[in-house]
């Protein structure tokens, strides 16, 4: 069941290691395979994007992204799943795409996993497209692995 803020102003913050405990109990709900904690603290000693949006004190999802020469690469967009289908994973988007615009990126990457058709429709209503396929690239149930599609959107 979602919960649905009212007349709460949305921000970002950045993340950082005091952040962590929520983040990560979000990413152990939103996934059957989250990132570990040494994902989330590698990600910050490398200096990446990561950006926690919150509602009020409610954490409502977070992103990181990487930056390359002249892209950018989405490693990670979560929504807290009491707050998923309201419009939140569009939003984290938006303030990914001025941050990589602000960078001097000309392009933002993705990849999804095949089976994650909901994130899909999400990407493809911002503007990306599917640009290919990668094999056996996510871990799975039971030891197997899921492939993953590569999008891309030009800013």
């Amino acid at each position: 069941m979602s919960a649905v803020l009212k007349s709460i102003e949305a921000r970002f913050e950045p993340l950082a290691l005091h952040n962590l405990e929520a983040v990560l109990s979000v990413e152990q709900r939103a996934y059957a395979h989250p990132w570990s904690r040494n994902n989330f603290v590698d990600t910050l000693a490398s200096g990446y994007e990561a950006q926690l949006l919150l509602g009020g004190d409610t954490l409502l999802g977070y992103f990181v992204a990487m930056k390359g020469v002249d892209e950018v690469h989405l490693l990670n967009i979560t929504v807290d799943p009491d707050y998923q289908r309201q419009g939140w994973a569009r939003v984290m988007l938006d303030a990914l795409s001025i941050w990589a615009k602000g960078q001097r990126a000309d392009w933002l990457w993705l990849e999804v996993r095949v089976g994650n058709l909901r994130a899909m429709k999400v990407y493809e209503s911002q503007g990306f497209g599917r640009v290919g396929l990668r094999k056996n690239y996510y871990p799975a149930v039971q030891g197997q692995r899921e492939d993953a599609v590569v999008m891309s959107r030009p800013l």
